[in-house]
Protein backbone atom coordinates (compact mmCIF):
# COMPACT_ATOMS: atom_id res chain seq x y z
CA UNK A 1 0.00 0.00 0.00
CA UNK A 2 1.49 3.66 -1.08
CA UNK A 3 1.77 6.29 1.17
CA UNK A 4 -1.33 8.18 -0.16
CA UNK A 5 -3.15 4.98 0.25
CA UNK A 6 -2.27 4.31 3.35
CA UNK A 7 -3.45 8.55 4.43
CA UNK A 8 -6.77 8.10 2.48
CA UNK A 9 -7.52 4.57 4.40
CA UNK A 10 -6.53 7.01 7.97
CA UNK A 11 -8.82 9.68 7.12
CA UNK A 12 -11.67 7.73 6.03
CA UNK A 13 -11.06 5.86 9.17
CA UNK A 14 -11.09 9.45 10.95
CA UNK A 15 -14.30 10.32 9.02
CA UNK A 16 -15.78 7.19 10.17
CA UNK A 17 -14.99 7.55 13.76
CA UNK A 18 -16.06 11.19 13.20
CA UNK A 19 -19.26 10.87 12.39
CA UNK A 20 -20.08 8.63 15.06
CA UNK A 21 -18.94 10.79 18.03
CA UNK A 22 -21.07 13.61 16.16
CA UNK A 23 -24.15 11.53 15.70
CA UNK A 24 -26.31 10.79 18.74
CA UNK A 25 -26.19 6.69 18.86
CA UNK A 26 -28.79 6.86 21.77
CA UNK A 27 -30.93 7.44 19.00
CA UNK A 28 -29.92 4.49 17.38
CA UNK A 29 -30.22 2.13 20.10
CA UNK A 30 -33.57 3.03 21.01
CA UNK A 31 -35.00 2.99 17.65
CA UNK A 32 -33.43 -0.49 17.88
CA UNK A 33 -34.95 -1.81 21.22
CA UNK A 34 -38.26 -0.35 20.12
CA UNK A 35 -38.37 -3.03 17.11
CA UNK A 36 -36.53 -5.59 19.16
CA UNK A 37 -39.49 -5.08 22.23
CA UNK A 38 -42.16 -5.25 19.22
CA UNK A 39 -40.85 -8.69 18.36
CA UNK A 40 -40.61 -9.94 21.73
CA UNK A 41 -44.70 -8.85 22.53
CA UNK A 42 -45.08 -10.21 19.86
CA UNK A 43 -43.88 -13.81 20.38
CA UNK A 44 -44.78 -13.46 23.94
CA UNK A 45 -48.90 -12.56 22.78
CA UNK A 46 -48.98 -15.34 20.70
CA UNK A 47 -48.60 -19.02 22.04
CA UNK A 48 -49.53 -22.33 19.77
CA UNK A 49 -50.39 -25.61 20.77
CA UNK A 50 -51.98 -28.68 19.84
CA UNK A 51 -54.11 -31.34 21.70
CA UNK A 52 -56.91 -34.03 20.94
CA UNK A 53 -59.44 -30.67 19.72
CA UNK A 54 -57.16 -29.71 17.35
CA UNK A 55 -54.95 -26.37 16.78
CA UNK A 56 -54.98 -23.62 19.94
CA UNK A 57 -54.05 -20.07 19.65
CA UNK A 58 -54.03 -18.49 23.03
CA UNK A 59 -52.53 -14.75 24.22
CA UNK A 60 -50.55 -15.62 27.31
CA UNK A 61 -49.15 -12.26 27.48
CA UNK A 62 -52.55 -11.33 28.23
CA UNK A 63 -53.76 -13.32 30.50
CA UNK A 64 -51.01 -12.19 33.01
CA UNK A 65 -52.09 -9.90 35.92
CA UNK A 66 -49.44 -7.50 35.69
CA UNK A 67 -50.22 -7.16 31.35
CA UNK A 68 -52.09 -3.73 31.08
CA UNK A 69 -49.77 -2.03 33.68
CA UNK A 70 -46.59 -3.42 31.48
CA UNK A 71 -48.31 -1.46 28.57
CA UNK A 72 -47.61 1.59 30.09
CA UNK A 73 -43.91 0.26 29.17
CA UNK A 74 -43.92 -2.08 26.67
CA UNK A 75 -45.95 0.17 24.80
CA UNK A 76 -43.04 2.32 22.62
CA UNK A 77 -44.70 3.51 19.15
CA UNK A 78 -44.95 6.73 21.08
CA UNK A 79 -40.98 7.02 21.80
CA UNK A 80 -40.85 5.73 17.98
CA UNK A 81 -42.47 8.86 16.70
CA UNK A 82 -40.43 10.48 19.00
CA UNK A 83 -36.78 9.52 18.09
CA UNK A 84 -38.20 9.16 14.34
CA UNK A 85 -39.18 13.59 15.13
CA UNK A 86 -35.35 13.86 15.89
CA UNK A 87 -34.17 11.85 12.84
CA UNK A 88 -36.41 13.94 10.58
CA UNK A 89 -35.20 16.78 11.47
CA UNK A 90 -31.61 16.03 11.36
CA UNK A 91 -32.41 15.13 8.06
CA UNK A 92 -34.95 17.74 7.50
CA UNK A 93 -31.72 20.12 7.88
CA UNK A 94 -29.16 18.61 5.53
CA UNK A 95 -31.72 18.49 2.85
CA UNK A 96 -32.20 22.22 3.03
CA UNK A 97 -28.58 22.72 3.87
CA UNK A 98 -27.75 20.64 0.27
CA UNK A 99 -30.24 22.87 -1.31
CA UNK A 100 -33.55 20.32 -2.00
CA UNK A 101 -36.93 21.18 -0.80
CA UNK A 102 -40.12 19.50 0.59
CA UNK A 103 -40.64 17.40 -2.81
CA UNK A 104 -36.87 15.85 -2.46
CA UNK A 105 -37.29 15.37 0.98
CA UNK A 106 -41.10 13.67 0.96
CA UNK A 107 -40.01 11.04 -2.42
CA UNK A 108 -36.62 10.25 -0.39
CA UNK A 109 -38.22 9.30 2.63
CA UNK A 110 -41.66 7.56 1.02
CA UNK A 111 -39.15 5.29 -0.94
CA UNK A 112 -36.95 4.53 1.69
CA UNK A 113 -40.07 3.59 3.84
CA UNK A 114 -42.09 1.66 1.56
CA UNK A 115 -39.49 -0.66 -1.23
CA UNK A 116 -38.55 -3.16 1.63
CA UNK A 117 -42.27 -3.43 1.76
CA UNK A 118 -42.76 -4.37 -2.02
CA UNK A 119 -41.60 -8.09 -1.83
CA UNK A 120 -43.65 -8.20 1.42
CA UNK A 121 -46.62 -7.34 -0.16
CA UNK A 122 -45.51 -9.69 -2.91
CA UNK A 123 -45.38 -12.55 -0.96
CA UNK A 124 -48.32 -11.48 0.84
CA UNK A 125 -50.76 -11.54 -2.01
CA UNK A 126 -48.92 -14.81 -3.69
CA UNK A 127 -49.03 -16.69 -0.29
CA UNK A 128 -52.96 -15.71 0.25
CA UNK A 129 -54.20 -16.17 -3.46
CA UNK A 130 -52.66 -19.76 -3.46
CA UNK A 131 -53.80 -20.61 -0.10
CA UNK A 132 -57.47 -19.15 -1.07
CA UNK A 133 -57.23 -21.49 -4.34
CA UNK A 134 -56.96 -24.71 -1.92
CA UNK A 135 -59.42 -24.01 -0.14
CA UNK A 136 -58.21 -22.87 3.47
CA UNK A 137 -61.33 -22.33 5.67
CA UNK A 138 -61.91 -18.76 5.60
CA UNK A 139 -62.08 -18.22 9.03
CA UNK A 140 -58.75 -19.61 9.52
CA UNK A 141 -57.34 -17.44 6.91
CA UNK A 142 -58.99 -14.46 7.91
CA UNK A 143 -57.24 -15.11 11.39
CA UNK A 144 -53.67 -15.72 10.18
CA UNK A 145 -54.14 -12.64 7.73
CA UNK A 146 -55.24 -10.39 10.32
CA UNK A 147 -52.09 -11.33 12.67
CA UNK A 148 -49.67 -10.87 9.59
CA UNK A 149 -51.17 -7.54 8.50
CA UNK A 150 -51.31 -5.97 12.19
CA UNK A 151 -48.19 -3.99 11.61
CA UNK A 152 -48.91 -2.76 8.68
CA UNK A 153 -50.42 0.26 10.02
CA UNK A 154 -47.33 1.28 10.83
CA UNK A 155 -46.39 2.05 7.45
CA UNK A 156 -49.32 4.25 7.24
CA UNK A 157 -49.32 6.35 10.16
CA UNK A 158 -45.43 7.06 9.62
CA UNK A 159 -45.71 7.77 6.09
CA UNK A 160 -48.17 10.57 6.79
CA UNK A 161 -45.66 11.65 9.49
CA UNK A 162 -42.57 11.74 7.17
CA UNK A 163 -45.27 13.69 4.46
CA UNK A 164 -45.92 16.40 7.06
CA UNK A 165 -42.06 17.24 7.97
CA UNK A 166 -41.96 20.42 6.05
CA UNK A 167 -44.66 22.17 6.71
CA UNK A 168 -44.14 20.81 10.33
CA UNK A 169 -40.88 21.95 11.11
CA UNK A 170 -41.62 25.51 9.83
CA UNK A 171 -44.80 25.52 12.33
CA UNK A 172 -42.10 24.17 14.94
CA UNK A 173 -39.59 27.16 13.77
CA UNK A 174 -41.97 29.37 14.48
CA UNK A 175 -44.28 28.52 17.00
CA UNK A 176 -43.01 25.19 18.85
CA UNK A 177 -45.30 24.98 21.82
CA UNK A 178 -48.36 26.56 20.18
CA UNK A 179 -47.71 24.08 17.97
CA UNK A 180 -47.62 21.13 20.14
CA UNK A 181 -50.62 22.54 22.30
CA UNK A 182 -52.86 22.53 19.26
CA UNK A 183 -52.02 19.15 18.00
CA UNK A 184 -52.97 17.89 21.79
CA UNK A 185 -55.98 20.27 22.02
CA UNK A 186 -57.19 17.99 18.21
CA UNK A 187 -56.23 14.71 19.48
CA UNK A 188 -58.41 15.62 22.20
CA UNK A 189 -61.45 17.20 20.32
CA UNK A 190 -60.99 13.28 17.87
CA UNK A 191 -61.25 11.46 20.50
CA UNK A 192 -64.37 13.44 22.40
CA UNK A 193 -66.52 13.38 19.21
CA UNK A 194 -65.46 9.45 18.57
CA UNK A 195 -66.21 8.81 22.46
CA UNK A 196 -69.57 10.81 22.23
CA UNK A 197 -70.37 9.31 18.71
CA UNK A 198 -69.61 5.82 19.24
CA UNK A 199 -67.99 5.75 15.64
CA UNK A 200 -64.27 4.41 15.69
CA UNK A 201 -63.42 5.56 12.29
CA UNK A 202 -63.48 9.08 13.42
CA UNK A 203 -60.35 7.95 15.54
CA UNK A 204 -58.78 7.80 12.72
CA UNK A 205 -58.11 11.62 12.29
CA UNK A 206 -56.26 10.92 15.06
CA UNK A 207 -53.58 9.20 12.81
CA UNK A 208 -52.48 12.89 12.37
CA UNK A 209 -52.36 15.24 15.73
CA UNK A 210 -51.18 11.86 17.71
CA UNK A 211 -48.65 11.02 15.87
CA UNK A 212 -47.18 14.28 14.79
CA UNK A 213 -47.18 15.73 18.55
CA UNK A 214 -45.07 12.87 19.23
CA UNK A 215 -42.96 13.41 16.42
CA UNK A 216 -43.01 17.37 17.56
CA UNK A 217 -41.18 15.92 20.38
CA UNK A 218 -38.75 14.76 18.61
CA UNK A 219 -37.81 18.41 17.09
CA UNK A 220 -37.33 19.10 20.92
CA UNK A 221 -35.13 17.18 21.16
CA UNK A 222 -33.23 17.39 17.93
CA UNK A 223 -32.84 21.00 19.06
CA UNK A 224 -31.09 19.64 22.44
CA UNK A 225 -34.15 21.43 24.33
CA UNK A 226 -34.78 18.20 26.60
CA UNK A 227 -30.86 18.06 27.01
CA UNK A 228 -30.99 21.69 29.02
CA UNK A 229 -33.55 20.77 31.13
CA UNK A 230 -32.49 19.67 34.69
CA UNK A 231 -33.02 16.30 36.11
CA UNK A 232 -35.58 17.09 38.74
CA UNK A 233 -37.47 19.09 35.83
CA UNK A 234 -37.18 16.07 33.55
CA UNK A 235 -38.54 14.15 35.79
CA UNK A 236 -41.34 15.82 37.38
CA UNK A 237 -42.69 16.74 33.90
CA UNK A 238 -42.49 12.46 33.10
CA UNK A 239 -44.29 11.82 36.98
CA UNK A 240 -47.18 14.92 35.83
CA UNK A 241 -47.53 12.84 32.29
CA UNK A 242 -48.15 9.59 34.12
CA UNK A 243 -49.97 10.54 37.08
CA UNK A 244 -52.63 12.39 34.09
CA UNK A 245 -53.09 8.84 32.50
CA UNK A 246 -53.91 7.39 35.80
CA UNK A 247 -57.89 9.09 36.08
CA UNK A 248 -58.44 9.34 32.16
CA UNK A 249 -57.42 5.63 31.80
CA UNK A 250 -59.83 5.17 35.20
CA UNK A 251 -63.25 6.33 33.93
CA UNK A 252 -63.91 4.56 31.14
CA UNK A 253 -63.46 7.19 28.77
CA UNK A 254 -59.72 5.62 27.62
CA UNK A 255 -57.89 1.72 27.76
CA UNK A 256 -55.84 1.43 30.55
CA UNK A 257 -54.39 -0.88 28.53
CA UNK A 258 -52.05 1.46 25.87
CA UNK A 259 -52.43 -1.34 23.42
CA UNK A 260 -56.05 -0.74 22.93
CA UNK A 261 -55.18 3.14 22.70
CA UNK A 262 -52.99 2.50 19.66
CA UNK A 263 -55.23 1.70 16.43
CA UNK A 264 -56.19 4.40 15.97
CA UNK A 265 -54.42 6.10 18.31
CA UNK A 266 -55.88 8.23 21.62
CA UNK A 267 -54.89 11.12 23.19
CA UNK A 268 -52.77 8.78 25.95
CA UNK A 269 -50.32 8.57 23.65
CA UNK A 270 -49.22 11.93 23.29
CA UNK A 271 -49.45 11.78 27.31
CA UNK A 272 -46.95 8.80 27.17
CA UNK A 273 -44.96 9.91 24.60
CA UNK A 274 -43.77 13.34 26.60
CA UNK A 275 -43.38 10.60 30.02
CA UNK A 276 -41.09 8.51 27.43
CA UNK A 277 -39.20 11.48 25.91
CA UNK A 278 -38.14 13.04 29.47
CA UNK A 279 -37.33 9.28 31.04
CA UNK A 280 -35.06 8.84 28.12
CA UNK A 281 -33.20 12.01 28.44
CA UNK A 282 -32.24 10.95 31.98
CA UNK A 283 -30.77 7.69 31.23
CA UNK A 284 -29.06 9.77 27.85
CA UNK A 285 -25.77 9.76 29.38
CA UNK A 286 -25.59 5.85 30.58
CA UNK A 287 -26.88 5.17 27.49
CA UNK A 288 -24.41 7.16 25.71
CA UNK A 289 -21.46 5.42 26.87
CA UNK A 290 -23.28 1.92 26.70
CA UNK A 291 -23.12 3.31 23.06
CA UNK A 292 -19.60 3.77 22.39
CA UNK A 293 -18.56 0.18 23.12
CA UNK A 294 -17.69 -1.42 20.66
CA UNK A 295 -20.35 -4.69 21.46
CA UNK A 296 -23.24 -2.35 21.67
CA UNK A 297 -22.65 -0.53 18.12
CA UNK A 298 -21.94 -4.22 16.73
CA UNK A 299 -25.72 -5.21 17.81
CA UNK A 300 -27.09 -2.04 17.17
CA UNK A 301 -25.72 -1.75 13.89
CA UNK A 302 -26.34 -5.14 13.05
CA UNK A 303 -30.09 -4.85 13.83
CA UNK A 304 -30.40 -1.33 12.83
CA UNK A 305 -29.15 -1.59 9.44
CA UNK A 306 -32.54 -3.97 8.89
CA UNK A 307 -35.08 -2.40 10.95
CA UNK A 308 -37.72 -1.94 9.30
CA UNK A 309 -37.49 -5.26 7.36
CA UNK A 310 -36.87 -6.85 10.92
CA UNK A 311 -40.57 -5.20 11.88
CA UNK A 312 -42.10 -6.02 9.01
CA UNK A 313 -41.43 -9.73 8.35
CA UNK A 314 -41.34 -10.62 12.02
CA UNK A 315 -44.96 -11.93 12.47
CA UNK A 316 -45.30 -13.40 8.93
CA UNK A 317 -42.23 -15.46 9.83
CA UNK A 318 -43.20 -16.19 12.98
CA UNK A 319 -46.58 -17.74 11.77
CA UNK A 320 -44.69 -19.34 9.27
CA UNK A 321 -42.15 -21.15 11.45
CA UNK A 322 -45.02 -21.85 13.94
CA UNK A 323 -46.47 -23.92 11.33
CA UNK A 324 -42.80 -25.45 9.86
CA UNK A 325 -43.09 -26.62 13.67
CA UNK A 326 -46.67 -28.29 13.31
CA UNK A 327 -46.02 -29.96 10.24
CA UNK A 328 -43.09 -31.59 11.05
CA UNK A 329 -44.36 -33.08 14.50
CA UNK A 330 -42.06 -30.64 17.23
CA UNK A 331 -43.22 -30.72 20.29
CA UNK A 332 -44.93 -27.35 21.59
CA UNK A 333 -44.56 -26.94 24.97
CA UNK A 334 -48.21 -25.60 26.74
CA UNK A 335 -48.63 -21.67 25.97
CA UNK A 336 -48.24 -20.03 29.44
CA UNK A 337 -46.38 -22.99 31.28
CA UNK A 338 -43.01 -22.61 32.75
CA UNK A 339 -41.32 -24.38 29.69
CA UNK A 340 -43.16 -21.80 27.22
CA UNK A 341 -41.75 -18.89 28.96
CA UNK A 342 -38.94 -20.55 29.05
CA UNK A 343 -38.24 -21.13 25.56
CA UNK A 344 -39.40 -17.53 24.30
CA UNK A 345 -35.84 -16.24 24.44
CA UNK A 346 -35.06 -19.12 21.84
CA UNK A 347 -37.95 -18.51 19.80
CA UNK A 348 -36.95 -14.61 19.50
CA UNK A 349 -33.26 -15.25 18.72
CA UNK A 350 -34.11 -17.63 15.74
CA UNK A 351 -37.06 -15.26 14.74
CA UNK A 352 -34.33 -12.24 14.67
CA UNK A 353 -31.91 -14.48 12.77
CA UNK A 354 -35.07 -15.95 10.24
CA UNK A 355 -35.69 -11.42 9.88
CA UNK A 356 -31.97 -11.09 9.31
CA UNK A 357 -31.75 -13.76 6.42
CA UNK A 358 -34.67 -12.56 4.95
CA UNK A 359 -33.29 -8.72 5.09
CA UNK A 360 -30.27 -10.38 3.62
CA UNK A 361 -32.06 -11.45 0.74
CA UNK A 362 -34.56 -8.12 0.20
CA UNK A 363 -31.73 -6.20 0.77
CA UNK A 364 -31.56 -4.60 -2.69
CA UNK A 365 -34.85 -3.36 -2.04
CA UNK A 366 -33.98 -1.23 0.88
CA UNK A 367 -31.53 1.32 -1.15
CA UNK A 368 -32.37 5.13 -0.62
CA UNK A 369 -33.20 7.36 -4.26
CA UNK A 370 -29.69 8.88 -5.44
CA UNK A 371 -29.17 12.74 -4.36
CA UNK A 372 -30.57 14.66 -6.83
CA UNK A 373 -27.82 16.41 -9.56
CA UNK A 374 -28.03 20.17 -9.94
CA UNK A 375 -31.13 21.29 -12.14
CA UNK A 376 -33.26 18.53 -11.38
CA UNK A 377 -35.74 18.45 -8.85
CA UNK A 378 -38.55 15.48 -8.02
CA UNK A 379 -41.79 14.91 -9.47
CA UNK A 380 -44.07 17.66 -9.23
CA UNK A 381 -46.57 17.59 -6.39
CA UNK A 382 -49.26 16.41 -9.06
CA UNK A 383 -47.29 12.98 -9.43
CA UNK A 384 -45.86 13.47 -5.75
CA UNK A 385 -49.59 13.03 -4.48
CA UNK A 386 -50.39 10.69 -6.98
CA UNK A 387 -46.97 8.24 -5.60
CA UNK A 388 -47.70 8.92 -1.82
CA UNK A 389 -51.06 7.31 -2.27
CA UNK A 390 -49.90 4.24 -4.21
CA UNK A 391 -47.75 4.18 -1.45
CA UNK A 392 -49.50 5.03 1.55
CA UNK A 393 -53.07 4.10 0.38
CA UNK A 394 -52.57 0.10 0.41
CA UNK A 395 -51.23 0.11 4.35
CA UNK A 396 -54.18 2.50 5.30
CA UNK A 397 -56.56 0.40 3.53
CA UNK A 398 -54.83 -2.55 5.83
CA UNK A 399 -55.33 -0.28 8.63
CA UNK A 400 -58.74 -0.27 8.18
CA UNK A 401 -60.17 -3.06 6.50
CA UNK A 402 -57.45 -5.97 7.72
CA UNK A 403 -55.45 -7.73 5.50
CA UNK A 404 -56.78 -9.71 2.52
CA UNK A 405 -55.58 -11.26 -0.85
CA UNK A 406 -57.18 -8.14 -2.87
CA UNK A 407 -55.38 -6.04 -0.59
CA UNK A 408 -52.15 -7.64 -0.83
CA UNK A 409 -52.34 -7.95 -4.38
CA UNK A 410 -53.13 -3.95 -4.03
CA UNK A 411 -50.26 -3.35 -2.24
CA UNK A 412 -48.22 -5.05 -4.59
CA UNK A 413 -49.10 -3.44 -7.66
CA UNK A 414 -49.55 0.17 -6.46
CA UNK A 415 -46.29 -0.11 -4.08
CA UNK A 416 -44.20 -0.45 -6.67
CA UNK A 417 -45.59 1.76 -9.46
CA UNK A 418 -45.69 4.91 -6.49
CA UNK A 419 -42.12 4.48 -5.42
CA UNK A 420 -40.92 4.13 -9.58
CA UNK A 421 -42.96 7.51 -9.49
CA UNK A 422 -41.31 8.81 -6.75
CA UNK A 423 -37.89 7.88 -8.23
CA UNK A 424 -38.53 9.97 -11.47
CA UNK A 425 -36.95 13.97 -11.53
CA UNK A 426 -37.98 16.97 -13.80
CA UNK A 427 -36.32 20.20 -14.61
CA UNK A 428 -36.40 22.18 -11.76
CA UNK A 429 -37.19 25.79 -12.49
CA UNK A 430 -33.44 28.91 -11.34
CA UNK A 431 -35.29 31.34 -9.60
CA UNK A 432 -33.70 34.70 -9.87
CA UNK A 433 -30.84 35.20 -8.42
CA UNK A 434 -30.41 31.62 -7.05
CA UNK A 435 -28.25 29.02 -8.94
CA UNK A 436 -29.49 26.36 -11.01
CA UNK A 437 -31.36 23.05 -8.84
CA UNK A 438 -31.45 25.21 -5.65
CA UNK A 439 -34.49 25.41 -4.10
CA UNK A 440 -35.95 28.17 -2.55
CA UNK A 441 -38.23 27.79 0.70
Amino acid sequence: MSMQQADASANTAQDVRGAIVQRDLVVDLIRTACVVLVVIVHVTMVGVGSDASGLRVTSPLQELPWYVAATWIGQVMPLFFVVGGFASAVGWRSTVARGGGPRDWIATRLVRLYRPAVPLFAVLAVGLGIATVLGTPADLLDELAFGIGSPLWFLAAYGITQCCVPLMTRLHATAPWRTLAVLLLLAAAVDGVRLATGVAEVGLLNLGPVWLFAQQLGFLWADGWFARRSKVLLACIAVVAYAVLVPITSVGLWAPDMLQDLNPPMLPLALLAVGQACLVQLVHAPLTRLMHTRPAQAVVFLLGRDGMTIYLWHLPLFILLNGIGLLVGLPFPDPGSRTWWATRVVAVVVLLAATLGVARAVRRFDRPLPRLVPGTDRPAWLILAVAALCTIGPAFAVMQLHLSFPLALLGAVAIPVGTWLLSTTVAAPSPTGAAPGVRTM
